[in-house]
Parts: C-alpha cells; structure tokens; sequence
C-alpha cells in the first residue's frame, strides 16, 4: 500500500506538475486509491519557504511554484537582497506575479545587532509585507518589541531544533516571548521542533496564540540525527496536525521547507505538496 501511495505521487505529481505532461492512472493505482470526500475548507494557505530553493533562481523558484499551484512565497535575500532598490523590488513583485505567487514575507533573517533589526524591518517594509520570520539573538528581543510597536509588524521567530544554541523548540520561544508584544511569536517548524524531542501537534495547541507562520517538512526520527524527507515518510503525523491547525483555527501559511535532495529537490516537492495537499483537502 505505501509503495503505491509513493508511486501514485511521484507519477502523478512530479510527472504532471513539474514535467508538464498528462498523468495517465493505471487500474492497479486506481485500486488503492479511496473514492474521495467532499474538499474541506482550511483556515491556513499553502506556501513555500524561500530557503527550499537556496541553490536556485528565482525564475526557477516562481515556474515551480506556478507548476504546483502553490501561489504564496516567503522572500529569502538571495532571491532579494536586503539592500534591493526600490525598482529592484518592484521587479521582483512584477516578475513574482507574472507566475501567479505573492510574497507574504520575508525571512528568516538572522539578526545579531540592533543595526540587523533596523535594516531587517525597513527591509520587510520596502517589500511590503507585514510579516517577519527572524532570528534575533536572545537580548536583543527587547529591542525588537520596540520595533514590532513601532512598525506594527507581526514577528515570527524561527525555531531551529538542537542545530543551534538560540530557540531550539516551540516552548524556548515561548518562554522567552510570552511577555512581550503580542505580535512577537514564532515560525513553528514542525521538523525542527520534533528534532528537539517536542511533539508538534501539542505545541500548535498550547502556543497557537503566537504561532504566526508554519514551516512544514518531515524528518526520519525524533533526535538530532533526524534528516529530511519527503512527507508522509517520516515521524510527523500530518493528520493530527492538519487537524490540530482547524481545530485552533490557524489562519497563517503552512510552507513547505524541504531540505533534502538540495541541488534536485522537485521529485521531493511535487511529493510532498501533493501529500499535503491531499491531507489537508480529504482528512
């Protein structure tokens, strides 16, 4: 059954989005294959992350996109320099939605000096976007409330498992966020976060107030000697959690940050959109 769950997804999928052609189901696919439930409808949107396409251009970055019906981006500087021009930003935008994406944000953007974040929210402001996924060091948060009061801006703080020193799992945001500005919480990577020993389903619940962007991928085990992987492949229950996003009512994107295959990720993406696409339609 799962080999014809992968086989399905890669055909149909990598074959009809990323190649251009028309998926053909053979009986013995369509077999394993339940009639379908009616579409659900989800607070949250689709997205990708920039960094997915960190050895690509942009113009590769948006056809893929466009071939996955994924219509929603968040900006990397190397797609779009933090010292891009006004022109140079409008470009960008003109080039983005020629292919039907909009970019909802921009980030993650790492942040070590009170400089950083000032170049970091004027930056997100010339973009035109509202919403900055960033990594500030950990006395530097103060200074970033005063930013967030003054912009208005919504800041989401990437979490990155036991890779690194600062923010490690959803609770080390929170704790470290809960007394500031109700616009500074976090970018919940689900991967990271199961990394790191958490269960992602639970901290979606607990933290939902200050969830404000959701990175998702899958990962082959629960300890730091966790890799990525496509999807529905590895440790995390993407039912739960598709559910446990309604139930909170989560109205921000859920991007896709796939981190294997790096330099010949679109098999993977095509899968794991598809995947999730499905779960998230029909679950």
């Amino acid at each position: 059954m799962k080999q014809n769950r992968r086989t399905f997804f890669k055909q149909g999928l990598a074959g009809a989005l990323l190649l251009g052609a028309t998926p053909l189901l053979r009986a013995s696919e369509a077999d394993v294959i339940p009639p379908k439930s009616p579409r659900k409808t989800n607070p949250f949107f689709l997205g990708m992350a920039g960094f997915t396409f960190v050895n690509f251009d942009l113009e590769t970055t948006l056809k893929t996109l466009q071939r996955l019906d994924v219509k929603y981006l968040c900006i990397k500087d190397f797609h779009l320099p933090l010292n891009s021009t006004e022109e140079q930003i409008k470009d960008f935008h003109r080039k983005c939605a020629s292919y039907g994406v909009t970019g909802y944000a921009v980030g993650p953007i790492y942040m070590r000096s009170e400089a950083d974040i000032d170049n970091g929210f004027e930056y997100a402001r010339k973009v035109g976007v509202k919403l900055i996924v960033g990594v500030p060091n950990y006395e530097l948060l103060p200074y970033v409330d005063k930013k967030v009061k003054e912009y208005d801006f919504h800041y989401a703080i990437h979490l990155h498992g036991p890779d690194i020193k600062v923010y490690p799992d959803a609770t080390d945001v929170w704790e470290h966020t809960k007394h500031l500005d109700p616009r500074i919480g976090m970018c919940l990577d689900i991967g990271h976060d199961l990394r790191n020993g958490c269960d992602p389903v639970g901290d979606l619940k607990k933290y939902h107030t200050r969830v404000f962007d959701v990175h998702i991928k899958d990962v082959t085990d629960s300890t730091k000697a966790g890799t990525g992987i496509e999807l529905g492949r590895g440790k995390i229950d993407f039912p739960a959690f598709v559910r446990a996003l309604r139930e909170v009512n989560y109205t921000g994107a859920c991007s896709l940050e796939y981190e294997k295959d790096m330099k010949d990720p679109f098999l993977g993406i095509a899968e794991s959109i598809g995947y999730f696409k499905a779960i998230s339609d029909y679950i």
